[in-house]
C-alpha cells in the first residue's frame, strides 16, 4: 500500500490523521521513508497548510522538525501556513510559526501584501 496515494478527495492517509490530530498516527507515518510531508491535496493546500488551518499544534511541531518542511511554502492561492493561521485567528499557531528561523511573515501575497498588510486590509 502506498501512503502518499491520495483516496477520495485526494486526500493521502497522513493529511487525514493531521486533519484530525492524531498525532501518534502522524508521527508513526512521519517515520516510514516512503511518506511526503510535502505532498498537496488536488495541488492545492499541502500538510502544513491544513496544520495550520485546523489548529493542530502538535501535528506542526512534528512537521516543522523535519528538515524538508518549509513554513513559507505556499497553496495554489499563495498563502503560507502562517497565513492560514491568521486568517482563522489561530494565534497559538501564528506564534509558533513565527518562531522558526526561517519563518517569513513579510512574504507577500498573490495581491503583493505582506501577511499584516493583508490582515489590515481584511479588517482582522
Amino acid at each position: 500500500m502506498d501512503p502518499n496515494r491520495p483516496g477520495k478527495g485526494g486526500i493521502t492517509l497522513l493529511m487525514l490523521a493531521a486533519i484530525q490530530g492524531h498525532e501518534r498516527v502522524v508521527k508513526l507515518l512521519l517515520g516510514q521513508e516512503n511518506v511526503d510531508p510535502n505532498h498537496r491535496e488536488n495541488n492545492i493546500l499541502w500538510l502544513l497548510g491544513w496544520a495550520a488551518a485546523q489548529e493542530r499544534e502538535g501535528v506542526i511541531k512534528l512537521l516543522l522538525g523535519l528538515k524538508n518542511v518549509n513554513p513559507n511554502r505556499p497553496d495554489k492561492n499563495d498563502l503560507t501556513p502562517l497565513g492560514h493561521a491568521a486568517a482563522e485567528g489561530h494565534g497559538g499557531v501564528v506564534k509558533l510559526l513565527l518562531e522558526q528561523e526561517n519563518s517569513d511573515p513579510n512574504r507577500p501575497d498573490k495581491n503583493d501584501l505582506a501577511l499584516l498588510e493583508s490582515a489590515v486590509a481584511e479588517g482582522a
